[in-house]
């Protein structure tokens, strides 16, 4: 369920546009706040009119006017949130793969794009890629991602999915048990264990975490969470829970982004509220109140500051 607070009755596309033009061409500098009023309440389809209707109106992507006029996180935010969710989440997924410092972390990216959404969006994606970059996905994680992970990302984003609620529970006994033997031997690239996670549908996986906790007493991601700390246990543990209860997930990345000793992780707290804001950011919120018991109104409060502040606490339905 998405979070943000439309207005009652919104704006004409047009009106949006002169407010937004005038906002933009301040002699002072953008009106940072007006922007994040008017973008910070208008879903996917308006903000599609607002991009077509500027472009007609003044010969200029919106998108292009916002990147030269805000800065720092602000403005990628903005940028993120104004292209439809396919080019974003390329986009995502590209810059995880460029970062001259690469963490695990950042590279969640492309197992949310692969296990967090729908093969049909996944496909999407994988268009959006080619058009933007002149290169697939898949290349790009063999050039720019460590040979550790390379096997798993591979499949998951070359994978189309049979998007069907159909489950056969003899299969999932049995690949529950080979998965538990893998984990037990430490064998997280195992062919069965890649295969298994980047090839059945959701609803077959779903059933198969669930033979394995009631066959072995304890949650499939927790098994891998105690049977090793390495960068493809992570990604493993976040392919599941991706899987089984994506709030869970994006839960956690927003918990982990703000605990680090370094400060507070703003690309990762970025890309969780932005592009989860209209598919279940009310989830999110609760499955993090009872991970922390700290509503996220009040952490993105605390840790983010300024006309930033006011944009996601917009996506998440927040007062400001």
């Amino acid at each position: 369920m998405a979070s943000m607070k439309l207005p009652d009755l919104a704006p004409s596309p047009t009106q949006d546009c002169e407010r937004l033009s005038r906002a933009l061409q301040g002699r002072g500098g953008a009106d940072e706040n007006l922007i994040v009023w008017i973008l910070g309440h208008r879903n996917a389809f308006q903000r599609k009119e607002i991009k077509e209707i500027y472009q007609q109106l003044y010969k200029e992507s919106i998108i292009d006017r916002l990147h030269s006029k805000l800065s720092g996180v602000l403005k990628k935010a903005m940028v993120l949130w104004m292209n439809e969710a396919p080019a974003r989440d390329a986009m995502l997924a590209h810059e995880a793969f460029k970062r001259r410092w690469k963490r695990v972390n950042q590279l969640q990216a492309v197992v949310e794009i692969a296990c967090a959404s729908s093969p049909q969006h996944l496909m999407a994606v994988r268009r959006a890629y080619c058009s933007l970059y002149e290169c697939s996905l898949e290349e790009d994680i063999i050039s720019n991602v460590s040979t550790s992970l390379q096997k798993l990302l591979v499949s998951l984003v070359s994978s189309y999915r049979h998007d069907r609620g159909f489950v056969d529970l003899n299969i999932a006994k049995s690949e529950a048990a080979k998965l538990h033997e893998a984990i037990e031997k430490k064998q997280f690239d195992n062919d069965d264990v890649v295969w298994i996670l980047a090839t059945r549908n959701f609803f077959q996986l779903k059933a198969t975490f669930g033979c394995y906790k009631q066959r072995y007493k304890v949650a499939i991601d927790q098994a891998i969470n105690s049977s090793g700390n390495g960068d493809l246990s992570f990604m493993l543990r976040a392919v599941i829970l991706c899987i089984d209860s994506p709030e869970k997930h994006f839960a956690e990345v927003i918990r982990a982004s703000t605990v680090g000793q370094w400060g507070t992780d703003m690309d990762s707290l970025t890309r969780a509220i932005v592009t989860r804001a209209e598919i279940d950011m009310k989830k999110i919120k609760g499955e993090y109140f009872k991970m922390s018991n700290t509503n996220l109104d009040d952490v993105v409060t605390r840790e983010v500051s300024g006309v930033y502040r006011d944009f996601l606490m917009a996506l998440i339905g927040g007062k400001f």
